[in-house]
């Protein structure tokens, strides 16, 4: 999966995502269970996400890929029309469009773009995008990530799929293409909450869901009608919806042991005070058909047998959660996903969970305080029963990483002490320390909003790292950042990871665990200081 971005509350799920995956990632060669896959699919255009977040921004992610792209050199004819005459016509069998998930700059004094060669997990947003695309569309998807862009190349309309961490860099590239007199349309999480913003650098913004709105677009790109600003009514339901078109990824650039991120539901059940995916996921929490979710992981097994679920909630509701399990049953498949703190209690979910190939789980349980933990409304999770929900995960060899958040007004000043020897305590196997960061569009950015505690609105999500938006209350916000930054050198210090892992290891889940723990300790000591997991 992809790997955490940033570590704000703005991308808290995304975050978890790209954790969850990455721990995933490690168990893909090791055996599997004998009894034995934006973030709406998209927001607008967007992973129903880094996603995020961070899923490419802390397991998320969901970022989109190489395709085989168009190449300087490439003289097929195409139609060139004038973007200022409100008269002219793209022709219907040379309509060319270009998809791109953009990377980000490196650092507010560092416009480098950020770089890598593969990715592990084979994303959602921009094959899923290709597939609800008209067949009259020539598709062509990029990964700015894995790819460099070619502003010459043969295109009517670009596409571009936006987390607020990718917008400075995304806002360059329509500038480009639309010098070029190429039509440029955006969507994405970041356009949901900045959709007058984004409408300033491109011909149109879509905020919401994909579905209602993208074939709209493409149409009115074609005849040269674009609005400035498309909105989405929420999908009612989730059936029926196309499979992603993995055909058009060059898989080699996802590595042998690839992971494909999928979606079986979006939004979620619950109304955390500093969440704000349910809003640029629809609303409400919706799910697919299990018989149409369990067909189109069957499509994708001959190109891999491990999945990612990247959702706010793989359990949002038990009953079709379980009714799904029961379909992944036969296939045989390995996953991983996201899932809520009070399913860890319930044995019958968890058997289930492990007979169906789950490898790994994400849990947000946040903080170990009750008191935190009811004021950012998540009541359910119980901090007194903590030990027995690991117990149980640990009972049937289900490897888990957990999420805290700190800066919140109430906290102790020992709760990082505090929580740091709760997870050696318990032998915790991995965890993920997060600033509390305001989103817009949450209780929690009001809040702070109007109390003046936010140090820079505009710039919050911007850029790469652990960087503190607010004010704390108990500290400044360059001792906040140093706190976690402790948290990750104390946690992922030898003696920590001796203390807390068996050795040798002698389960898969434990293997697994010995690999994270390595992996995040190389971002805790690393020069730059600001637990930038993109490096790592």
């Amino acid at each position: 999966m992809p790997k955490p971005q940033c570590a704000s509350i703005a991308a808290h799920t995304w975050i978890c995502q790209i954790h969850a995956l990455r721990a995933s990632l490690l168990l893909w060669c090791m055996p599997a269970h004998t009894a034995m896959p934006q973030t709406s699919l998209l927001a607008a255009f967007g992973y129903g996400g880094h996603t995020s977040a961070m899923l490419e921004r802390r397991w998320t992610a969901p970022t989109p890929a190489y395709v085989y792209s168009v190449t300087k050199g490439h003289h097929l004819p195409v139609f060139s029309f004038n973007s200022a005459d409100p008269d002219t016509h793209m022709p219907a069998n040379d309509l060319r469009l270009l998809i791109i998930q953009p990377t980000h700059y490196k650092a507010p004094t560092d416009r480098t773009l950020f770089k890598t060669k593969r990715r592990q997990m084979v994303p959602l947003a921009l094959p899923y995008l290709a597939a609800l695309t008209p067949p009259e569309w020539k598709v062509t998807l990029l990964d700015e990530q894995l790819e460099d862009i070619d502003f010459d190349a043969l295109v009517d309309v670009v596409a571009l799929t936006v987390w607020t961490l990718h917008s400075y860099r995304a806002y360059d590239i329509a500038k480009e293409f639309r010098k070029r007199g190429v039509k440029v349309i955006m969507g994405g999480p970041h356009v949901y909450f900045n959709a007058e913003e984004a409408a300033e650098h491109v011909d149109a913004v879509g905020v919401g869901e994909a579905e209602p709105i993208w074939k709209e677009m493409l149409d009115d790109a074609a005849a040269n009608r674009l609005k400035s600003i498309y909105r989405a009514t929420p999908l009612k339901e989730l059936n029926g919806l196309p499979a992603p078109r993995y055909d058009l990824l060059d898989l080699k650039k996802f590595g042998p042991f690839r992971t494909f991120a999928v979606q079986s539901s979006r939004g979620c059940p619950f109304v955390c005070d500093f969440c704000s995916e349910r809003f640029y996921l629809g609303g409400r929490y919706r799910w697919r058909p299990v018989d149409e979710m369990v067909n189109e992981l069957k499509l994708i097994k001959n190109r891999g047998s491990h999945f990612f679920f990247g959702e706010s909630n793989f359990g949002g509701k038990k009953s079709r959660a379980m009714e799904l399990m029961e379909g992944l049953v036969p296939l045989g498949i390995r996953w991983s996903t996201l899932w809520s703190s009070n399913l860890c209690l319930d044995k019958e979910f968890l058997d289930l969970a492990r007979k169906s190939g789950v490898m790994h789980v994400n849990i947000g349980i946040e903080s170990i305080d009750k008191d935190i933990l009811d004021g950012m409304r998540k009541g359910w999770n119980k901090a007194s029963r903590y030990h027995e929900m690991f117990e149980n995960l640990r009972q049937r060899d289900i490897s888990y990483s957990l999420n805290f958040i700190f800066g919140f007004d109430d906290e102790d000043h020992d709760i990082y002490r505090a929580t740091i020897s709760f997870l050696e305590e318990h032998k915790v196997p991995a965890a993920y320390f997060n600033i509390l960061t305001p989103t817009k569009g949450t209780a929690l950015f009001n809040r702070m909003e109007k109390a003046g505690r936010i140090i820079n609105a505009p710039e919050i999500d911007r850029w790469p790292g652990q960087i503190c938006q607010i004010w704390p209350k108990n500290c400044s916000p360059k001792e906040m950042e140093a706190r976690i930054q402790w948290m990750y050198k104390k946690f992922y210090s030898m003696r920590s990871i001796f203390k807390r892992l068996p050795f040798p290891p002698r389960t898969r889940s434990d293997m697994s665990s010995w690999i994270l723990d390595l992996t995040e300790r190389r971002m805790a000591f690393s020069s730059t200081g600001n637990n930038d997991f993109d490096i790592y």
